[in-house]
């Protein structure tokens, strides 16, 4: 791994702008301490769940769980985390991994509007809020969702499962 002086400026990515390309904040510090720690929390996190860590999914593991933040990234987002931060991993190969990641348990998929993906790195049950001015997707409180009732599921099936997902739009 490539050292970087301590003095110097690096980029650390956020995913604070959810389903969006990330938002890059400057960071005063030893870039490498943060993407080393970043790589071993990410490998740490395919080896658990069986996965081989390659270098495409561990640079990906790191960008999604390397700070430890739970977060929902579209394929497009972490593309874009991705190659800002020079790590060289095609689109295509970042959906791929995302099912991957997805079979192994380590993302939930949530699809909104029967097109358009977010992973998940909370793979608990939970509710998401869905902005539509924006498109992005939160967690919503799951404590203060009730379902009471649901329908009878037809002849020969079962419910498998409840996605709720609570669309938004800002006042005004």
């Amino acid at each position: 791994m490539q050292q970087v002086p301590p003095e110097m400026l690096w980029m650390r990515f956020s995913f604070e702008n959810l389903g969006q390309s990330p938002l890059y904040t400057m960071t005063q510090g030893n870039g490498a301490d943060m993407i080393d720690t970043h790589t071993q929390t990410g490998t740490r996190w395919l080896e658990k769940a069986g996965l081989r860590p390659t270098r495409q999914r561990v640079t990906l593991a790191g960008l999604l769980v390397g700070d430890g933040q739970h977060r929902h990234v579209t394929a497009e987002s972490l593309f874009d985390a991705a190659k800002g931060q020079g790590d060289a991993v095609s689109l295509a190969t970042v959906y791929n991994t995302l099912r991957a990641f997805c079979d192994a348990g380590l993302l939930q998929e949530v699809t909104v509007d029967g097109s358009k993906s977010y992973f998940d790195t909370n793979t608990h049950d939970h509710p998401h809020f869905y902005w539509e001015d924006d498109g992005t997707l939160t967690d919503a409180a799951s404590h203060q969702l009730v379902i009471s009732n649901l329908p009878d599921a037809p002849e020969g099936a079962e419910i498998a499962s409840v996605d709720v997902v609570i669309r938004l739009r800002r006042k005004g």
